[in-house]
């Protein structure tokens, strides 16, 4: 009954993730906001990815609630919460910029995300279990929790780097004689991102260092040492000093638009590194059996 609930709440939201994409495509490409569909496309794309986050806020809650223990320790529900966490980095970005891409760009990787973590894994993977004894502190709401919220802010802002180098590079590409009309929203479009980039990751850096911090904290309590070089604590630092060159530049030397933003992107893999890829190993203290966080 529990494992059917949680599945619903899991689908549902997927099926309505992959409505919302749809939506944002269609309305990115054939209206925009002076034409009479394009505000009511948005707006339903929007609601969409509301409604998502309050269904994967339902599911963290239900297991919660069932597992007596913060949904946050395998893989299965580090996914979902990584899931709500972009979607509401999504909903805020969206509703205090306005702007008509941002969607288009965060809805593909939250449908990747939820349909890993619903459709992918296994049901074993799925099915919530008790603690390990090394799990079992209040350490655990406290810095996992930070750490995947840094993990969410760091990506959105990655992607919005990513998006930013994109249109520049296709608007360098093309021909001069560009209509003036699409230029400018063209060079809007690269501020609007370059700016909202430097921001989203302004919120993740100093959650990142947080979470690292915690974390030590943590690790001399469970394992008598506030750092070890885990595989997972080497990867999280190496993502930190690469974000934190990353404001070096953009604070001290001024730099903006694509220098940053390349070093934005780097970040976004040794993030999904930092995340995944090192569990995939197996090994380390951060590791309770393969592909658990």
């Amino acid at each position: 009954m529990i494992l059917n609930t949680e599945s619903f709440l899991g689908n549902l939201a997927f099926g309505i993730l992959l409505v919302s994409m749809l939506v944002y495509w269609f309305q990115a490409a054939f209206f925009n906001e002076s034409k009479n569909w394009g505000p009511k496309l948005k707006l339903v794309g929007f609601s969409g990815i509301l409604i998502v986050n309050l269904l994967l806020a339902s599911l963290l809650i239900f297991r919660w609630v069932n597992s007596h223990h913060f949904p946050l320790s395998n893989l299965y529900e580090s996914l979902i919460f990584l899931t709500w966490g972009i979607s509401f980095v999504h909903l805020f970005i969206e509703k205090m910029s306005n702007s008509n891409y941002i969607g288009v760009i965060f809805s593909p990787v939250l449908l990747f995300i939820d349909a890993f973590a619903t459709l992918t894994l296994p049901t074993q993977m799925q099915e919530s279990a008790p603690l390990v004894p090394a799990l079992k502190s209040n350490w655990l709401m406290m810095h996992v929790s930070i750490m995947m919220l840094s993990y969410a802010a760091l990506m959105a802002g990655s992607l919005m780097a990513i998006a930013f180098l994109m249109i520049s590079s296709n608007k360098e590409s093309s021909l001069q004689s560009t209509a003036q009309s699409t230029q400018g929203s063209s060079i809007s479009l690269d501020q609007t991102l370059d700016n909202l980039s430097y921001r989203t990751l302004g919120i993740g850096f100093p959650l990142l260092t947080l979470g690292i911090l915690s974390g030590a904290i943590w690790a001399n309590e469970a394992w008598g040492s506030y750092w070890s070089w885990d595989p997972k604590e080497t990867w999280a630092l190496i993502t930190w000093f690469i974000f934190a060159i990353y404001f070096h530049f953009r604070i001290t030397w001024g730099w903006e638009g694509k220098k940053p933003a390349i070093v934005a992107s780097l970040g976004f893999v040794l993030v999904w590194i930092c995340y995944l890829g090192v569990n995939l190993l197996g090994t380390g203290l951060h590791s309770y059996g393969f592909l658990k966080i």
